[in-house]
């Protein structure tokens, strides 16, 4: 989830301040989020949905293998382990 919600952020041209202010975390936890290959313990599974949500709201989708977006955007096909 770490490249995505980078990949999310930057496509939005969003400082990790500006999403962190959005998504009511502190900075430290974004770095984490985005800096970290495994958060798990670091980070809550509810507090990384709430950044996921917080560029939902500025209108980035997260996508499932297979599904298509809603309009133009950018997407990678699955080369080795990068998500």
């Amino acid at each position: 989830m770490k490249i995505l919600i980078k990949a999310g952020r930057d496509l939005l041209g969003m400082t990790q301040a500006e999403l962190c202010e959005k998504a009511g975390v502190p900075l430290i936890t974004l770095r984490r989020i985005e800096g970290k290959p495994d958060h798990t313990g670091l980070v809550s599974r509810d507090t990384v949905e709430k950044v996921k949500a917080a560029l939902e709201a500025e209108g980035v989708q997260f996508l499932e293998d297979g599904q298509v977006a809603a309009g133009p955007g950018v997407a990678i096909r699955h080369i080795g382990s990068i998500c």
